[in-house]
């Protein structure tokens, strides 16, 4: 019994301990050193690359004209071929018996036509004497006028049996090199099905995409002379001037990119397929803002600087619109104005009104931020 209140006692004290305890103060934000400089206009010219390769201005797909069993094939893949070259060989049995059966339809018209013929000019005689009436000579001048379409009609039905014939064999249109093969002896292909697709020999253009947000600036900056230049890859080679020739009227449906073709000029000796790397230099954009990269802060979908409030030396995030890079700089398309002053170093530490420094180089002085002078546009 006794010690009961010794025991209350130190029960009280523990609680009292334990109160003061959960009230402590959360410790202090420990305030960071940053570097930071002030913002200012400049001009800019950025330089756009994209990948592309080489292709010839007109690449056909050869087919045959006509059905049937391909029986050979008399190029490879890689070949040159020359205008008139015999390309593959269809089974021509079936093409040749039709071609006989035209021709025999067409002396069996001509027979018909002479017979009429013959009957009509006697015919004329007994009209003239008097034996026949005149519709009866009027129903022998249209037979034999019947004779004479039938005659016409095997004669142009001979002709295109002929025709078909002669599309059992596969040629060459033009001079050119094989870039694809696609049937193979054997294979029984339809009319107007691709055998071959063949480069032709002459202009080559330089083909490549463009996103859909750029489309408009690469079309004007194009225009300019010598914006627009090309070199090969894995080459060391100055670039050339191109001029870009044709701009696809829709996206493609999965890259949703335009495809472009810049015709490479004469002389260009580029390889078909070969990969390209095609540079715009877009025109000088005056009175804009450029900043450092590490000043860029990506989250959540959204870019960001910070900005410094030189009264109170808190920060706090900016959103920005990035209008294109420049080496080492970004190009601030909107979101700033000339005169802030931003943070250039440490954005990843930093949080929404936190309290910072301007860091100091050891032995320097403690001065405000200066504007930093541009970099040199390339």
């Amino acid at each position: 019994m006794p010690q009961t209140p010794i025991k209350a006692g130190l029960a009280l004290t523990a609680l009292l301990v334990l109160a003061a305890c959960g009230k402590q103060a959360a410790a202090p934000e420990p305030v960071r050193a940053v570097r930071t400089m002030l913002l200012a206009t400049d001009s800019a010219g950025m330089t756009l690359e994209y990948p592309g390769d080489v292709r010839a201005r007109i690449e056909s797909r050869l087919s045959f004209r006509v059905g049937g069993k391909m029986l050979a094939r008399k190029v490879n893949l890689g070949d040159a071929v020359k205008s008139g070259q015999l390309l593959a060989q269809l089974d021509p049995q079936d093409l040749l018996l039709a071609q006989e059966g035209a021709k025999a339809g067409l002396a069996a018209a001509r027979t018909n036509r002479d017979q009429l013929g013959a009957d009509y000019k006697r015919f004329i005689e007994l009209r003239e004497q008097g034996f026949i009436s005149a519709a009866e000579l009027d129903r022998r001048d249209a037979a034999f006028k019947a004779a004479q379409a039938q005659l016409d009609q095997a004669r142009a039905q001979s002709d295109a049996q002929h025709n078909q014939a002669g599309y059992a064999q596969l040629q060459a249109d033009a001079p050119g090199v094989v870039t694809g093969v696609f049937a193979e002896p054997g294979m029984v292909v339809g009319p107007g099905t691709p055998v071959f697709s063949v480069a032709v020999d002459g202009p080559r253009d330089v083909v490549f995409s463009v996103p859909e947000d750029q489309l408009a600036r690469v079309r004007e900056a194009a225009a300019l002379p010598g914006a627009l230049k090309v070199r090969l890859w894995g080459e060391n080679q100055a670039s050339r001037d191109i001029k870009l020739r044709e701009i696809s009227a829709a996206t493609d449906p999965v890259t949703r990119t335009f495809l472009l073709k810049a015709d490479a000029g004469a002389g260009f000796d580029g390889k078909l397929g070969q990969t390209a790397i095609i540079s715009l230099t877009l025109p000088r954009t005056q009175q804009i803002m450029k900043v450092p990269l590490t000043a860029v802060l990506q989250a959540e979908g959204q870019t960001s600087v910070w900005v410094l409030d030189p009264k109170t030396m808190k920060v706090a995030p900016q959103a920005v619109q990035v209008g294109g890079a420049e080496g080492n700089q970004v190009v601030i398309a909107s979101g700033l104005r000339p005169g802030q002053e931003i943070v250039t170093a440490g954005v990843h530490v930093l949080t929404p009104g936190q309290t910072v420094v301007r860091y100091q180089d050891p032995g320097a002085a403690n001065t405000p931020a200066t504007p930093v002078a541009p970099a040199a546009s390339r």
